[in-house]
C-alpha cells in the first residue's frame, strides 16, 4: 500500500519525475500541498455551455465544446493537408480547430457530435476565432492515438468537471489525472479553525473542503467547499490586520493636538472659500487622530477636485502647530512641484518664514526633488534639518541618505499605489518614533477592498465636491469601424481652442529610448501594434489635424526643469494642446482645460481612465472626454471603455476594475512578487463573507492577541499570508 502524503510531500513522490517536472516548471507546484491548494478555475458539464462568444483573442483557455463539422483541404504555402474542425458550446458560439499535416486518424476520431475538452492560444483569422493544434481530450466514447479518452476525466463525464488554470505544457486533465493520484493518499492537516468558529459559521472541516473542491459529488457540496476555504483565506488576511492594528494602538507616538491661535487657525481664516461639510468632518477625525498617543494610520479617498489636498496640509499645519514637521510624498516631480505652488499659493504670507512680509508665526516650505541643483539642495536640506522647514513637499529624492528631519510628525502619502512598501516605509524611519500617516488616493476603493486592502488603515471618504466643478461628458470613439468619427474628434479639439479653451492629448507610451513605468512595453503578447508614443503622435497633429496649434509634449523622461517649463506655460495658457502620458494622471490642475482625447484608451486601466478625465471640467465650462479605440465592438476591452464613458461615479468604475483585476493583484501578489496564497476569495462577490470574517478576527485577537493558545491557526495564517504579503499589509 501507498505511504500516505501530506502537504509536504513532494511530487516526484506521487506522480513520477517527469509530470512533477513539469508542474514545478510550469505551474510552480512542488508539493502535495501545493497541488491540493490549486483550485479548479471552473466545473464544466457536458451539454453546458462555456460562452465561446466571451474569449479573448490572446488567451489561454480550455473549452467544453461539441464538435460540429470537419473539413479536409490541401495547404497553400506547402505540401500536405489541412484539418479544420469546427466545435461550438450549443450558444451560438463557435471556434475552429486546425491541424497541420495529414493526420487521418484526427479526422476519424473528431467525429460531428463528440464533445471534449479543447486547450490552446485563441488566435484570429479572417474575423474568426480559433485555437492552432489545441490538445485535446474526449468526453464519452473511447478514443485512439493521442486523444484517447483519459480515466481521469471520465470518472466526471455527466458530472462536473474541473477545469483548472494550466499551461500549454501541462493541460487541465494532466492535473485533474495528478490531483486524483494524489487525493487517493492524501492525509489532510489537522483542522485549523476553531471549533467553534467552524459551528458557528456552518463550516465543513478541512478534508472534506480539499476533497470536494477537486471531485465534487453534487453542487451542493462543491458550494460549501468553496465557502470553506474562502473563509481560511478571508479569516487569515482579517487576523494578521486586526493583529497589526492591535499592536499599532500599543506603539508609542508624539501627540499633535491642535493649538489654538495657531498657524491652522489663521490658514482658516485667510481661506477664500468655504470648506465642504465632508471636509470639516474628516479634518475632526484626523484633528483627534494627531491628539493621541498613538500614530494616526488612515487612509483618505475623494474623487478627483474633492479637496483632500486642503484637508492634508490643515494636518500638516496641526503638527506645526505642536513643534513637528510634515512631509508629503508625491509620485512625480511635476505633482510634488505643482502641491508646492500650490501650497505656497494657499498659505500665502503664513509659508514664508524669514522673508518680508511673513506672517508672525510663519513657517517654511521646502521642495526636495531629485533635480535640484547642488547650492539649492545643501539649502533645503539644511532647512529641513534644523526645523526651520515646517512643511516638507517631495519625491523619492525624500527618501535618500542625507535628508534628515529635526522632528518628522506627520507622512502624508499622496496616490499611494505608486509607491512600492519599502520606499513608504523609509519615509517613515525617518522619525525618532513613528510618525502620523496620511494615505491619500483619488482612485475610489470600493468597501471590500478597503476593508481587505488598508484593513488596518481607519478610513474618510470625501463624496462632495467643492461648488463650481462643472460635469464631464465621455464617449467612445470607434476609430477602426468608424474613422470618420476620429476626424470629427480633432475638429471638435479645435472647435474648444478657438473658444478659448485648451485641450489634452493622452497617449499611453512615451516613444523611442528606454522603457519607463509610466508607458506599457511596445508590442504585446498577441503581437498588435505597439501602443501609440507621444513623441511620434505629437509632430503627426502638429502637421496634420492640430495645424497652426501651439502644441507642448509632456512625458515622464524629459529633464524636470523642461517638464516643469512645460506644465507653466501649459497652466499659462501659453499652448493649446497638450500632447502627455499618464504623468498627468493626477494632480494637474488647469481650470482652462475642457477637453480631453485619450489614444489607444483600451490599453489603459478602468480607475487610470477614470483619473485622466478629471484633468477636464476643473473650472467653470464643461468637460469632454474622448477615448479613442480599435477594439472591436463586443470585445471586452469595448465593454470596459464603454462602462467608463457611461458613467462619473468613481466608486461603481471601481467596482468594474474589482471585477476585471485578478484578486491577487488587488491583495499585493504583484508588488510582493509572489503566487498569490488567496485563490477563491472574490473580494466583489464575497463581501458578507469578508465582513463575517472580520467580526470572528477582532473577537479572536481581543481574547488571544498572538493566537498563542491557537498555534495550529497562526501556522495557517502563516502559510496564506506569508511575511512579504503581511509586510505588504503592513506598511500599505
Amino acid at each position: 500500500m501507498s505511504e500516505p502524503a501530506t502537504v509536504d510531500t513532494p511530487l516526484k513522490k506521487l506522480v513520477g519525475d517527469k509530470t512533477a517536472k513539469a508542474l514545478a516548471t510550469h505551474l510552480d507546484l512542488h508539493t502535495a500541498g501545493d497541488l491540493v491548494y490549486h483550485f479548479p478555475r471552473r466545473y464544466d458539464e457536458r451539454g453546458e455551455h462555456t460562452d465561446i462568444r466571451s474569449l479573448d483573442v490572446g488567451e489561454q483557455v480550455t473549452v467544453l465544446a461539441q464538435v460540429q463539422r470537419t473539413a479536409v483541404r490541401p495547404m497553400r504555402q506547402r505540401r500536405g493537408n489541412l484539418l479544420e474542425v469546427t466545435v461550438g458550446d450549443g450558444s451560438g458560439g463557435v471556434l475552429t480547430l486546425t491541424f497541420f499535416g495529414n493526420q487521418a486518424w484526427r479526422e476519424r476520431e473528431l467525429r460531428p457530435g463528440r464533445w471534449g475538452l479543447f486547450a490552446g492560444k485563441v488566435t484570429e483569422f479572417r474575423g474568426k476565432r480559433q485555437l492552432n493544434g489545441p490538445e485535446y481530450v474526449l468526453l464519452g466514447e473511447g478514443g485512439d492515438g493521442e486523444a484517447a479518452v483519459s480515466d481521469e476525466i471520465e470518472e466526471f463525464a455527466g458530472a462536473l468537471i474541473p477545469v483548472y488554470p494550466a499551461a500549454a505544457a501541462v493541460p487541465t486533465w494532466v492535473i485533474a489525472r495528478c490531483v486524483r493520484v494524489v487525493l487517493d493518499t492524501f492525509t489532510p492537516p489537522d483542522d485549523p479553525l476553531p471549533g467553534t468558529v467552524r459551528a458557528s459559521r456552518k463550516l465543513v472541516g478541512l478534508g472534506t473542503a480539499l476533497t470536494e473542491i477537486h471531485r465534487p459529488s453534487s453542487k451542493e457540496e462543491l458550494h460549501r467547499a468553496r465557502r470553506r476555504l474562502k473563509w481560511d483565506e478571508a479569516f487569515a488576511v482579517q487576523l494578521t490586520l486586526v493583529q497589526r492594528k492591535h499592536r499599532a494602538a500599543d506603539w508609542p507616538a508624539r501627540p499633535r493636538p491642535a493649538r489654538s491661535g495657531g498657524l491652522l487657525d489663521a490658514f482658516d481664516a485667510r481661506l477664500p472659500y468655504e470648506l465642504t461639510t465632508g471636509q470639516r468632518d474628516v479634518g475632526v477625525e484626523i484633528a483627534a487622530d494627531l491628539a493621541a498617543p498613538h500614530p494616526m494610520h488612515r487612509l483618505l479617498q475623494g474623487e478627483v477636485g474633492s479637496g483632500k489636498t486642503v484637508v492634508a496640509l490643515r494636518a500638516m499645519l496641526q503638527v506645526v502647530d505642536a513643534g513637528g514637521q510634515a512631509a508629503l510624498l508625491a509620485p512625480t516631480e511635476v505633482l510634488a512641484a505643482q502641491h508646492y505652488r500650490g501650497m505656497l499659493d494657499l498659505l500665502g504670507p503664513l509659508g514664508r518664514a524669514g522673508e518680508l512680509g511673513s506672517a508672525e508665526h510663519a513657517t517654511r516650505v521646502e521642495l526636495v526633488t531629485g533635480s535640484l541643483g547642488a547650492a539649492a539642495r545643501r539649502r533645503a536640506l539644511g532647512e529641513v534639518a534644523s526645523g526651520a522647514a515646517g512643511i516638507v513637499l517631495g519625491t523619492h529624492a525624500l527618501l535618500y541618505e542625507g535628508v534628515d528631519f529635526a522632528d518628522l510628525g506627520l507622512v502624508v502619502v499622496d496616490e499611494q499605489h505608486r509607491f512600492g512598501v519599502e520606499q513608504r516605509d523609509a519615509l517613515r524611519s525617518k522619525a525618532d518614533q513613528p510618525p502620523h500617516v496620511l494615505v491619500m488616493t483619488a482612485t475610489p476603493i470600493p468597501r471590500t477592498v478597503a476593508m481587505t486592502v488598508y484593513g488596518d488603515l481607519e478610513v474618510s471618504t470625501l463624496s462632495q465636491l467643492p461648488r463650481g466643478r462643472s460635469p464631464i461628458a465621455s464617449h467612445v470613439v470607434p476609430a477602426a469601424e468608424k474613422p470618420a468619427y476620429l476626424d470629427r474628434a480633432w475638429r471638435r479639439l479645435r472647435e474648444e481652442v478657438t473658444a478659448g479653451h485648451q485641450a489634452y492629448v493622452v497617449c499611453p507610451r512615451i516613444g523611442e529610448g528606454p522603457a519607463s513605468e509610466e508607458e506599457p512595453p511596445p508590442v504585446d503578447d498577441n503581437g498588435r501594434r505597439p501602443p501609440l508614443a507621444v513623441t511620434e503622435v505629437a509632430p503627426l497633429l502638429a502637421e496634420g489635424p492640430l495645424h497652426g496649434l501651439r502644441i507642448g509634449v509632456l512625458h515622464g523622461r524629459l529633464p524636470a526643469d523642461e517638464k516643469d517649463a512645460v506644465m507653466r506655460s501649459f497652466a499659462a495658457g501659453d499652448l493649446d494642446v497638450l500632447v502627455a502620458t499618464t504623468v498627468i494622471e493626477v494632480g494637474v490642475d488647469v481650470p482652462n482645460a475642457t477637453v480631453m482625447i485619450v489614444l489607444d484608451a483600451d490599453r489603459f486601466g478602468v480607475s487610470q481612465l477614470h483619473q485622466l478625465r478629471g484633468r477636464v471640467g476643473r473650472g467653470s465650462a464643461a468637460g469632454l472626454c474622448l477615448l479613442v479605440s480599435e477594439a472591436a465592438e463586443g470585445s471586452s476591452a469595448r465593454e470596459r471603455l464603454d462602462a467608463v464613458a457611461s458613467t462619473s461615479d468613481g466608486f461603481k468604475l471601481a467596482e468594474l476594475d474589482l471585477e476585471q483585476r485578478r484578486e491577487g493583484d488587488v491583495l499585493g501578489a504583484t508588488q510582493s512578487g509572489h503566487r498569490s496564497h488567496l485563490r477563491l476569495l472574490s473580494l466583489k462577490r464575497d463581501t458578507e463573507l469578508i465582513r463575517a470574517a472580520r467580526a470572528e478576527a477582532i473577537t479572536l485577537v481581543e481574547d488571544d492577541p498572538e493566537l498563542t493558545r491557537n498555534p495550529a491557526l497562526a501556522a495557517s495564517v502563516a502559510a496564506l499570508v506569508d511575511e512579504d504579503r503581511a509586510e505588504y499589509l503592513e506598511k500599505g
